[in-house]
């Protein structure tokens, strides 16, 4: 089963739609904030997807709550923009709650920069930005959760 994670578009919508078309094996797309409005039309057309949508520090007005769990298969995942868990400064309240809530995996953005990490049971995946990389190219993660495991991996774009 293959995750596509996409944070920090911020009016970026063609980046988006471009890569969801690049993953046409990806049945579980998640979104991470900022800004919400780009990924919207997405769930309409790509109806065959299941999308995970959080509201990011820039989503003023929006709908979506700031993070939520998603059982895909036997393994749940914690999502959230980040901002209100502080990981800026690090990923410890982050993985902390993602534990405390059962989690294989700990998703998150705001950083605008890619990060991935095994700690103790828990993979930590920021998939950096889709737009305005704060540290080499943009870009976006994808997941593929298999029988032998989990493998995250950053994709440049």
């Amino acid at each position: 089963m293959r995750i596509v994670v996409i944070s920090d578009s911020h009016r970026k919508y063609a980046t988006v739609e471009k890569i969801i078309k690049a993953q046409p094996d990806a049945h579980h797309i998640f979104f991470l904030g900022d800004l919400t409005s780009d990924i919207e039309d997405l769930v309409y057309e790509y109806s065959d997807k299941n999308f995970y949508i959080v509201s990011g520090n820039c989503d003023f007005n929006s709908s979506y709550s700031y993070s939520n769990i998603a059982k895909i298969g036997d393994t749940s995942i914690f999502y959230t923009h980040g901002h209100s868990f502080g990981v800026k400064g690090g990923t410890a309240h982050l993985a902390a709650t993602a534990r405390e809530r059962g989690c294989k995996i700990a998703l998150y953005g705001h950083t605008h920069i890619p990060y991935i990490s095994y700690d103790d049971g828990l993979y930590i995946v920021n998939p950096g930005s889709c737009s305005c990389s704060r540290q080499g190219p943009n870009s976006y993660a994808v997941i593929d959760i298999t029988e032998k495991g989990i493998m995250p991996i950053i994709v440049k774009i």
